[in-house]
């Protein structure tokens, strides 16, 4: 898989989302890319305020190009859960999460910023890079601390975004999710 199909992949359902008018941002590892160290990922991680009433028009926007299934969204709303569509060409898995309504997911969409990843192109929302590091952490501590790729990205996005981060965002927020002890560590190891 070439680095430029997750990018593709981000802007086909980014301007799906513009056109809807759903608010979105992407996280995960492509935007650990953009504000840390680039690597190669094997999906798309996105969070989107996305409602039953979007529904119809967003799997009509995707179908031929995605395997995209409507119940499976409609669950994931009434959860406030994620769901997977999977673009058919690259067979890349794109994982939309439905914004859950917490004061982290709040805070994190109010900060989302807007990069152009492919020049020409419409600029894409992503997370912040204080917001890629605390979810970048939070599934290195769900996956009980042994993901390297997970805390690779941590690094990489700190060592990379250092100088710019906002720390008494970043330092509030970890420990509101408990995880000041790994953002520390992570901390000592970029200045190692």
């Amino acid at each position: 898989m070439s680095l430029s199909e997750p990018f593709d992949v981000t802007l086909r359902l980014a301007a799906v989302f513009v056109e809807l008018e759903v608010e979105y941002l992407v996280g995960g590892s492509v935007a650990s890319s953009v504000h840390g160290v680039p690597r190669a990922t094997n999906d798309v991680d996105l969070v989107a305020r996305l409602a039953g009433r979007h529904v119809d028009a967003f799997v009509a926007a995707l179908r031929g190009d995605f395997y995209v299934d409507a119940d499976m969204i409609h669950d994931a709303i009434r959860r406030r859960a994620s769901f997977n569509v999977v673009h058919l060409a690259t067979m890349l898995k794109a994982d939309v999460f439905v914004f859950d309504g917490s004061a982290q997911a709040q805070a994190e969409l109010s900060r989302k910023q807007a990069i152009e990843v492919v020049v020409g192109e419409p600029a894409v929302w992503f997370s912040s890079p204080e917001d890629i590091v605390l979810q970048k952490l939070a599934w290195y501590r769900k996956g009980n601390e042994v993901s390297e790729r997970q805390w690779t990205d941590v690094l990489g996005v700190l060592q990379v975004s250092g100088p710019r981060l906002d720390l008494a965002y970043l330092n509030h927020w970890a420990a509101q999710l408990g995880l000041t002890s790994l953002l520390e560590r992570a901390w000592a190891m970029t200045k190692a």
